[in-house]
């Protein structure tokens, strides 16, 4: 892992970088989640059942997982970060081009898969940016806001409403060439703002800093990270691909309705992102992350159970998806805590690449058999247990923030004087 910056950056460029590169990633999961809001009009159209709509949203998982462990030694061995991030966020705006123009489940599968691949190693080659980029004092909140805010901003809020409204106007094919274009202009401005890296390949290839998975999974918290990955990304992407389908059909929300109700997550998403993550700082990330995958219970029980305003589940659904603001915490921040820095890469790749494969890849997969043999309701059942069992699984945590253990280190000192 890169752990020097340029000392030529200044302030300036080191707030661009972060701000460009999480609109940029907030474009792709513009595109990514496409289909899953669009899905209420392409299903019928394409007479996909809901195993189909299931594989369809596991493929992208699974090649965009592919993509992610791979790219950083494709990165490494091309030298050129820049150069390989423009290329892939051109690819995935073409992909979405080609989702738009699929008049088939196989067609739809080939243009999903490939969108993976171009949008996998997006977060991988801009996180290896801000690392060499950006000051060390500044790194944490760099990565937060590349990783986060641009994704659930555009992603997860945007995304749902602007793309209902389009496909209710001029069909969902328009919804997806609109989703291709802000691609386009993202990897022009990368191409022109961003400045070529100069990665330090001093210890690449060093036995010293190899480590194997076994060694990795034998720490506690980078075992239980691993596994928060699988249940919480399955908990996720359930969501996003049949969340829409109960709400429009089982529920009978309007198109609209379902958008802005799939549009609060994003903006609890957004706010949880920051809010959760300054808030672990300071109380511990623990606390959070076993409180929060139980609150998380809220938002499949209320889109079955809660007869009141639509304004009101949105609440609910905010509420509930505050779980989305400890991603950060399992995936980056306790892992990095855990270990001797020089790991930190691999056990990064671990934590990400474990929850996208079996989390993002499997977990749709089972809920659209589920759905088909027992209903829509069966996926968000699902749901309810994947939280239950994060809940369950972030007890075994061991406390990593560091003014947490500077705290009671202080308190502990007296006592041994």
């Amino acid at each position: 892992m890169i752990s020097t910056s340029r000392a030529g950056n200044g302030p300036g460029y080191q707030l661009l970088l972060p701000m460009l590169l999480s609109i940029n990633f907030g474009i792709v999961f513009f595109d990514r989640n496409a289909l899953n809001f669009l899905m209420p009009f392409v299903q019928p159209e394409l007479g996909l059942n809901n195993t189909q709509v299931g594989v369809l949203a596991g493929a992208l998982s699974l090649t965009w997982a592919s993509a992610a462990f791979l790219i950083g030694m494709v990165s490494d061995a091309w030298g050129s970060r820049k150069g390989l991030l423009v290329l892939a966020t051109l690819a995935f705006s073409a992909c979405s081009f080609a989702s738009g123009l699929a008049s088939s489940f196989l067609m739809m599968l080939g243009a999903r898969m490939l969108m993976g691949v171009s949008e996998g190693g997006i977060m991988p080659i801009s996180q290896s940016l801000i690392a060499s980029e950006v000051a060390p004092r500044h790194r944490g909140l760099a990565m937060g806001v590349t990783q986060n805010f641009g994704s659930n901003l555009f992603g997860s809020f945007l995304a749902p409403v602007l793309l209902v409204a389009v496909a209710r106007s001029f069909g969902w094919r328009h919804a997806f060439f609109l989703a291709g274009v802000p691609g386009i202009v993202a990897s022009l401005l990368i191409w022109r703002y961003v400045r070529e890296d100069q990665p330090d390949n001093t210890h690449v290839g060093s036995t010293e800093a190899q480590w194997s998975l076994r060694q990795a999974l034998a720490e506690r918290n980078i075992l239980i990270c691993a596994l928060l990955g699988i249940v919480l990304v399955s908990y996720l992407v359930t969501c996003w691909a049949f969340m829409p389908l109960y709400l429009t059909r089982v529920r009978h929300y309007d198109a609209q309705t379902m958008a802005w109700l799939m549009g609060s997550l994003g903006i609890s998403a957004t706010v949880g992102a920051f809010g959760v993550s300054a808030l672990s700082d300071r109380i511990g990330r623990r606390p959070l992350m076993i409180a929060t995958p139980f609150v998380a219970v809220i938002l499949p029980l209320a889109a079955m159970y809660f007869q009141g305003s639509p304004w009101v589940l949105a609440g609910i659904f905010f509420v509930g998806w505050s779980v989305n603001g400890i991603f950060p915490l399992f995936m980056a921040t306790v892992p990095s805590e855990s270990v001797d820095p020089r790991h930190t890469a691999t056990v990064l790749g671990i934590c990400m690449g474990t929850g996208e494969i079996f989390g993002g890849v499997l977990a749709p997969f089972v809920a659209g058999i589920a759905a088909d043999r027992a209903g829509l309701a069966a996926p968000l059942l699902m749901m309810v247990g994947l939280a239950l069992c994060g809940g369950l699984l972030a007890l075994g945590l061991r406390e990593t923030a560091p003014r947490v253990l500077a705290r009671r280190a202080a308190q502990v000192a007296p006592l041994l004087t």
